[in-house]
């Protein structure tokens, strides 16, 4: 049995080997192909000045980095350790970073310089920090078969203005940092540089991503500088074995870890320490030692077995060696179904590339196009009709958001309709129902617009001169200024209705995409065609919301070019009751005065009033009843003397008295009025007729007309088939070099469990 035994040792510590060989494949594969993949290993987290680049170099055996005070880890860095006993130097590979699969053979110093290089490039950007992994590949006979990422230090500036640059930085660092936390497959190596335990520098960003602590490694770093600082005992009990609720949670190991790592540098220069990696790898050694015969002097009693199991580089190095191993052990099953459905997704990916291949004939790209734009054109019909399958956190608009983009409502006094008043004004719409709205709101703000104000200086110069005798005329002069004012507050409206129209149009483009895309009907790859679709149908909208503006236009240049009174004198009742009070009030004042003056003032009806009063068709109605009403009562002057006096007072007298501007002020806002119902009811009914309509019954025929004659020209512009041709067969050797790593990865994790099921058999 012991001879079984002894044979199983070397076959489980090869498979131990080929176990994390096959881990550091597949920390590659998912860093290149950012799959879900649970590799673990361990994440390196402090503060600048913590500590961190040196503990890893101790954990490695020996020194690689730009070490000191300051940011010297600007992107996080990625070492794949493999314990190699037969490597009496470290054989390093730096992993290349335009293509993942190629690892060139690095000198120690070829790395330091690189990524000092990367350092100084970075600190010279705006972003000073990058996400993107440095990834060394090293064997040596004093690595651990660990894999470490070192991060970049953490900042605390101070506070203040004058350090808001440095405060740009740590947010920038924190960010990244917590980022990488994210990955639950990764051990967190928390470093706290503190003598007591309650101030969680390092811990506070450490919990922001694991509160309880669950896979965080707690290591307290510089011992041999904080066991001086302890004047008692008791200090040093404390905080070497810190109460549970100090550190807040049931951190990794049970409680933290204590390391000390010398200053010195290896080189051949005058001011190194060490001259070799050997010697290096002695002094953290003896630093251990020497940090357990301190801390004996300080307790007055020798360390338990437990708490020198918490002491040195060594025993962190252990530590950490045998949970990655049993995490890898762990997620082995895990990890093979993942990487089966990986390998049938890229599978089915390659298959979809030769299939394109195949297929890059002109008459089979043909009918590619003409299925395309039959699918296009369905997305773009349920669209309008009405739809929840896009969603609108992602394509809704609210009502401001709306008005942002496409433009907003805004009369001549520059103030926008309250966006609360219109209904559904904060849901997130799109297609139809965000037409509709827009429409509602076109109908809300015009509907509410009253006529502007009208100065007596405006109906003075409106009243003008007639070519064939100096009198006024002022229905005329009510016509001049009603069009006018009809004409500036309207035309505004006719272009912002068209241009968010116009908005809500071509949106249908983007989410009519995303739901072929979502229903796998899109055509990915000929992005030349795509563009070709997409600019017929951007050109089709703007071309169909230019005509039909022109069509409103010329309908309201017709309104407020000839007044048609049957048109726009729409409330004829409420505008003759207006003014028979008029006329009522002015009768009054003849009977008790009969000055000729007063009577051209009171004798104002629909047509004609005092002394500027606008002339309408009912004159004569109007002065025989104010001539009986007269006569009947005083019998002073005779009905051809009153009519002498109404039209002195109309047609050659040009003094205004404030009866006639009022009169001629609601004879303006009736026309007015008139303009404005006509004006909304025809601008609706055309944008739907002209706009709305055409995308309906007019686009499908036009790009389909648009489409076969691009065929006819040249299919190499529609498809661009030799560029696509190219891309496809780059795609399919990259697809089929991928799909034979994760084939090779798959195999090898299956090897490693059968191995690893064999050994517990037999071990049981």
């Amino acid at each position: 049995m012991e001879r079984d035994s002894d044979e199983q040792e070397p076959n489980f510590k090869q498979n131990q080997a080929s176990l994390y060989e096959a881990y550091n494949d597949l920390h590659g594969l998912a860093q290149e192909l950012e799959t879900p993949f649970d590799a673990p290993a361990v994440l390196v987290v402090g503060h600048q000045t913590d500590g961190k680049s040196a503990l890893v170099e101790a954990l490695m055996g020996f020194q690689f980095n730009h070490v000191g005070g300051g940011t010297k880890t600007r992107r996080p860095i990625t070492l794949h350790m493999k314990y190699d006993p037969l490597c009496d130097f470290p054989i390093c590979h730096l992993v290349s970073d335009d293509d993942p699969t190629v690892a060139h053979d690095k000198s120690l110093q070829d790395i330091q310089a690189y990524i000092e290089s990367e350092n100084m490039r970075l600190e010279r950007e705006s972003c000073q920090f990058s996400a993107k992994e440095i990834i060394i590949k090293v064997e040596y006979k004093y690595c651990p078969n660990l894999t470490i990422i070192d991060t970049p230090g953490l900042i605390a500036p101070a506070p203040g203005r004058k350090n808001r640059a440095l405060q740009g930085q740590a947010r920038a660092v924190e960010s990244l940092v917590r980022t990488k936390m994210q990955h639950r497959e990764f051990i967190i190596l928390c470093l706290e540089d503190c003598n007591d335990w309650i101030n969680a520098t390092t811990r506070r960003v450490v919990m922001q991503v694991d509160p309880e602590l669950t896979r965080t490694v707690i290591v307290s770093t510089k011992l041999d500088t904080k066991i001086p600082q302890f004047a008692r005992s008791s200090d040093v009990e404390v905080f070497l074995s810190p109460p549970a609720c100090t550190l807040d949670g049931f951190i990794l190991g049970e409680s933290p870890f204590f390391t000390s790592v010398p200053s010195g540098r290896v080189g051949t220069g005058h001011d190194s320490v060490y001259r070799s990696n050997e010697e290096f790898k002695q002094a953290v050694s003896l630093r251990e030692i020497e940090d357990i015969v301190s801390l004996e002097e300080k307790l007055g009693r020798p360390l338990s077995k437990q708490e020198r199991s918490r002491i040195g580089v060594s025993k962190l190095r252990f530590f950490l060696e045998e949970l990655l191993q049993r995490r890898y052990m762990d997620s082995v099953p895990l990890i093979i179904p993942l990487l089966e459905k990986e390998y049938c997704s890229t599978a089915k990916k390659l298959n979809e590339i030769n299939r394109e291949l195949s297929t890059l004939d002109e008459v089979k790209l043909k009918e590619k196009g003409r299925v395309f734009h039959d699918l296009f054109l369905t997305k773009l019909s349920l669209l309008l009709k009405g739809t929840v399958v896009a969603p609108p956190d992602k394509f809704g608009e609210t009502l401001q958001d709306e008005r942002i983009n496409g433009g907003a409502f805004i009369s001549t006094d520059g103030l926008q309709f309250p966006h609360k008043l219109i209904p559904n004004a904060g849901m997130r719409l799109y297609g139809g129902a965000q037409y509709h709205r827009a429409m509602a709101e076109f109908r809300f703000v015009v509907g509410g617009i009253k006529c502007p104000p009208i100065t007596r200086e405006e109906i003075v110069n409106a009243c003008g001169v007639e070519d064939i005798h100096d009198g006024t005329n002022y229905s005329r002069t009510a016509c001049v200024i009603a069009v006018a004012k009809a004409r500036d507050t309207f035309e505004p409206f006719l272009h912002q209705l068209g241009s968010r129209l116009l908005h809500i149009l071509k949106r249908l483009l983007p989410i009519s995409i995303y739901l072929l895309q979502k229903d796998g009907e899109y055509l990915s790859g000929h992005e030349v065609f795509l563009r070709r679709v997409a600019s017929s149908f951007n050109n089709f909208a703007e071309f169909t919301e230019r005509a039909c503006r022109e069509k409103c236009m010329e309908d309201l240049v017709s309104t407020t070019r000839y007044v048609s009174w049957s048109l726009h004198n729409k409330n004829r009742a409420g505008l003759r009751q207006f003014l028979d009070s008029f006329g009522g009030t002015e009768q009054s004042a003849v009977i008790s005065n009969p000055i000729p003056t007063g009577i051209s003032q009171e004798s104002s009806l629909g047509s004609v009033t005092n002394e500027k009063q606008d002339s309408k068709p009912r004159t004569d109605v109007k002065l025989s009843h104010l001539a009986s009403g007269v006569d009947s009562s005083s019998g002073i002057q005779t009905t051809e003397t009153r009519l002498a006096d109404l039209l002195d007072s109309t047609l050659w007298n040009r003094r205004l008295a404030p009866s006639s501007e009022r009169i001629v002020y609601a004879l303006v806002q009736q026309i007015f009025h008139g303009i404005r119902e006509y004006f909304l009811a025809s601008a609706e009914l055309k944008f739907n007729c002209f706009l709305l309509m055409p995308v309906v019954d007019k686009l499908p025929a036009l790009l389909r007309e648009d489409l076969e004659s691009a065929f006819e020209d040249d299919m190499d512009n529609v498809f661009d088939l030799t560029n696509l041709r190219h891309s496809l067969s780059q795609q399919k050797q990259d697809t089929e070099i991928e799909l034979k790593r994760i084939k090779r990865l798959k195999e090898k994790f299956k090897l490693i469990h059968e191995q690893l099921r064999s050994h517990q058999v037999m071990s049981s």
